[in-house]
C-alpha cells in the first residue's frame, strides 16, 4: 500500500482565468477539430463532442441529429444486426464519419462486429468499451481487433493513468476513453473505492497520448456547458455527454408521466436496469455500480446543444482562443477554495 500525495482535481475545483482577447464575437470561433489518427491513419473533421454508448443516449435517432452539426455518436452495443440495416439504408451521406460501432469483448460481441462491417465496410470507428480498461483481457481483445481491421478507427477505454493509455496505443487503440466513476448515473466510486477526479485524469492522460501521437476522449463528469469547457482546456480531444443529452425526443429510456410533468428514464450501463434488459439480471457474483434516474423531458436535442457549443464558444472569447485547437494553451485554471466552491457549485 501507498498514498500518493499529489493533489488532484475535479471540474468543481477549478475555474477557467480569463484573458485579453482580439475576438469581437462568439460567432469568429471555430469549434471544429480535424485529426488524423495514430493507427488507423484515418482524417476526420467535425466538433469533436460525442454522445455516450448508452442506450439511453447513444441511439440512432441521437445519431442522425448530431451529424447534421458534424458531431460525433457512439451508438450502443444493443441494437440487433437486422436494426443496424435498417438505419443504415436510410441514413444521410457521410453518417460513417460520425457513428461508431460500440462492442464489448466477448465472444459474442467479436462475430456481431463482424457481421456488420460484412454487411457495412464502410463503417470506421470501433468503440471497444469495458467498465475497467486495465485488464491483460481487454489489451489482448484491442490487439486482436487492430489485427483483424487495420483500416477502422478504435476507441478503447476506460482508463485513467497515463501509462494506460500508452499501453493501449501501443496496442493498436486510436482514441482512449478517460473516466472511471464521474458519470452522474456511475456508482462505481461508491461500490468500488476506485476512481480519479477527472480533470487530473484528463491533464495526465492527454500528456500521455499526445506524446505518442494519440488522442483522448473526456468520458463523465460534465454537468454544464462549463465542464465541457473545462474538459477541451485541460487537454481533450473529444469531450463524451451522457445525462446531458439523457432526456430528450432522441434519447432512449421510457417516458414517464408523474403529477403533470414528463420524464424520460436515464440509467448507467452497469444498473440493474440496464443489466435486467440486457443480460436477464444481476450475475450473482457481482454487484450494480450503476442507478437509474429520472430525468426532466427536454424536448428536442437541438435545444441543448446550442446551450452547449455557445456555451464552449462564449469560453473561447474569455480565453482568446478563435479556434477550438487553441484552448488548452490559453487556459489558466485558478483552484477555487472549498467555502466558495459550496456558492459556486449550488
Amino acid at each position: 500500500m501507498r498514498i500518493e500525495q499529489d493533489i488532484k482535481l475535479g471540474f468543481k475545483d477549478v475555474m477557467i482565468r480569463p484573458k485579453r482577447s482580439t475576438l469581437k464575437s462568439r460567432s469568429q470561433v471555430n469549434l471544429e477539430r480535424n485529426f488524423t489518427f495514430l493507427n488507423s491513419d484515418l482524417p476526420w473533421h467535425g466538433i469533436p463532442i460525442m454522445a455516450a454508448n448508452m442506450d439511453t443516449v447513444g441511439t440512432f435517432k441521437m445519431a442522425l441529429a448530431l451529424s447534421k452539426h458534424n458531431i460525433f455518436t457512439a451508438i450502443h452495443k444493443h441494437y440487433t444486426l437486422s436494426e443496424w440495416h435498417a438505419f443504415l439504408d436510410k441514413a444521410p451521406e457521410k453518417i460513417e464519419n460520425y457513428i461508431a460501432i460500440s462492442t464489448g469483448t466477448g465472444k459474442q460481441d467479436s462475430e456481431k462486429l463482424k457481421d456488420i462491417f460484412e454487411s457495412h465496410p464502410e463503417l470506421k470507428f470501433i468503440c471497444i468499451d469495458v467498465a475497467n480498461g486495465y485488464s491483460e483481457h481487454f489489451v489482448n481483445f484491442v490487439k486482436r481487433t487492430r489485427e483483424q481491421y487495420p483500416n477502422k478507427t478504435i476507441i478503447a477505454g476506460n482508463v485513467v493513468t497515463g501509462e494506460m493509455v500508452e499501453e493501449l496505443l501501443l496496442a493498436g487503440a486510436d482514441i482512449i476513453k478517460v473516466g472511471i466513476g464521474p458519470g452522474s448515473v456511475c456508482t462505481t466510486r461508491i461500490k468500488t473505492g476506485v476512481g480519479y477526479p477527472q480533470l487530473s485524469a484528463i491533464i495526465e492522460c492527454a500528456d500521455a497520448a499526445h506524446g505518442l501521437g494519440g488522442q483522448i476522449i473526456s468520458d463523465g463528469g460534465c454537468s454544464t456547458p462549463g465542464d465541457v469547457a473545462k474538459a477541451f482546456g485541460a487537454g481533450a480531444d473529444f469531450v463524451m455527454l451522457g445525462g446531458m443529452f439523457a432526456g430528450h425526443n432522441e434519447s432512449g429510456g421510457e417516458t414517464i408521466q408523474r403529477e403533470g410533468k414528463t420524464f424520460k428514464q436515464f440509467y448507467g450501463m452497469s444498473s440493474t436496469t440496464a443489466m435486467d434488459i440486457h443480460v436477464g439480471g444481476v450475475a450473482e457474483y457481482r454487484a450494480s455500480e450503476g442507478k437509474t434516474v429520472e430525468v426532466p423531458y427536454k424536448g428536442d436535442v437541438e435545444n441543448t446543444l446550442q446551450d452547449i457549443l455557445g456555451g464552449l464558444r462564449s469560453t473561447c472569447t474569455y480565453v482568446g482562443a478563435q479556434r477550438l485547437k487553441e484552448l488548452t494553451k490559453r487556459t489558466t485554471f485558478i483552484r477555487v477554495a472549498e467555502q466558495e466552491n459550496r456558492v459556486y457549485t449550488e
